[in-house]
């Protein structure tokens, strides 16, 4: 980062917004709330099969985790000397389970009220693992394909949330026990560049002949993208990149963001297979230096475009949009709409967004800001009055048994009728 040579005086008649801005602890840099409009925009349109590297928008929003958070982390270290990881906690729960409980709680009574038997079973199957952050363990467990049967679970989904949800538990401690060593930040950068070349060495490792869906939502192969963002945020990194600035910096954020763009624009999902040798990695790589160079020199071209209002405004509501988007989807295929295509990408990104601003303003921001209704005696009465109801929702939803909406039995009447009425048709073998 450059130094300024600013006189005490100066620095104190200096504009006060510049200052936050080039933090790299801080939550909302304009052009970074337009890296989030990005990415999950891609998301929405890959789940739309409009877009076949769209699914990258995950691996940014991992880069913008590890960069955002250990930002924080290190400036509260460095104030305090400590990370407080109860206030940490606190504040994350704050941020992401209100959404994620009410999305939670509104797709099981959409999935019970107009999805098909297997949706609501299977949806009921895996609430649990949702919401013990856990759902990618259990979807690689259960071997549940990411690229090819996801389609049929409404919160396939929350793998990611579950990947960032570990790494808020395990990360924290970290730079605890690095904040009381002389040089944290350094200390920081080598154990973020080991951790990420620990993972990156596991996805190359670990088999994927038959599915890739193990290294694709693992947390220990998907930690190299949040712990580069983490990398991307220490003082050695952006005293390195902020060596780069005015034009040069606007230069190199421009040429990062057409390689990133053009990254997403030929790669192919599944058909990739480079993905799952070192181009996740170099992918990450590339995200946190851009992160890292937009949060140095956010008034640049590059920063002052990503920072306009439409993709900074679609940034803002970017968790609440990722929640809702894919049961949506699910519940809402062409067949039940009957169009597809863009008219369908459009009517279900309305919906996505609508759904979201009414989560965020209405429910994510009230608590985020601590309205009266969310803090001391009342705060605990509606949490807990919360827990109960989705328990009980839970717990009384009808679970439909195995099988059941899967096989039309009167169609198996029917074939049965036609075997025993005549000889076997061309390409089926007739019954022993």
């Amino acid at each position: 980062m450059p130094t300024l040579s600013l006189t005490p005086a100066s620095r104190r008649r200096a504009p006060r917004a510049r200052v936050p801005r080039r933090d790299a602890g801080r939550a909302h840099i304009a052009p970074l709330d337009g890296l989030r409009g990005a990415a999950v925009l891609g998301v929405l349109l890959f789940h739309a099969g409009l877009f076949s590297g769209g699914f990258l928008g995950v691996d940014l929003f991992f880069v913008l985790s590890g960069f955002l958070i250990t930002g924080l982390l290190l400036r509260e270290a460095g104030t305090t000397g400590t990370v407080g990881l109860a206030r940490f906690l606190t504040r994350r729960a704050r941020r992401l389970l209100p959404a994620l409980a009410a999305m939670g709680v509104g797709t099981l009574l959409l999935t019970w009220a107009s999805g098909s038997a297997v949706l609501l079973r299977l949806a009921l199957d895996d609430a649990p693992w949702a919401a013990a952050q856990a759902a990618n363990w259990h979807y690689i467990a259960e071997r549940i394909g990411y690229w090819d049967a996801s389609g049929t679970r409404v919160f396939s989904h929350l793998w990611s949330i579950a990947v960032e949800w570990q790494f808020y538990l395990l990360w924290p401690l970290v730079v605890a026990l690095l904040a009381r060593l002389r040089r944290p930040e350094h200390w920081t950068a080598a154990v973020s560049a080991a951790g990420a070349l620990a993972s990156l060495a596991a996805m190359l490792l670990l088999p994927h002949a038959v599915d890739t869906t193990r290294l694709y939502e693992g947390t220990d192969t998907r930690a190299a993208a949040l712990l580069l963002g983490s990398l991307a945020a220490t003082a050695p990194v952006r005293r390195a990149l902020g060596r780069l600035h005015g034009r040069a910096a606007d230069l190199a954020c421009g040429a990062l963001v057409c390689g990133l763009a053009a990254y997403w624009a030929v790669t192919d999902g599944e058909h990739s297979p480079s993905l799952f040798t070192g181009g996740l990695f170099l992918h990450a790589l590339a995200a946190a230096a851009l992160i890292a160079l937009l949060a140095g020199s956010p008034d640049g071209h590059a920063g002052r475009i990503l920072g306009a209002a439409p993709p900074r405004r679609l940034g803002e509501l970017s968790y609440s949009l990722y929640l809702w988007h894919w049961p949506l989807y699910v519940l809402l295929p062409p067949e039940t709409l009957g169009f597809g295509g863009w008219p369908r990408a459009v009517a279900l990104i309305g919906l996505s967004l609508l759904a979201a601003a009414l989560s965020t303003y209405l429910l994510e921001n009230p608590v985020r800001h601590r309205a009266s209704w969310t803090t001391g005696r009342t705060g605990a009465l509606v949490l807990a009055a919360a827990l109960a109801a989705t328990a009980v929702l839970w717990t009384l939803l009808p679970r439909p048994p195995l099988g059941a909406g899967s096989v039309d039995i009167s169609q198996l009447a029917v074939g049965a009728r036609e075997v025993a009425a005549g000889p076997a048709l061309p390409g089926h073998c007739a019954p022993a």
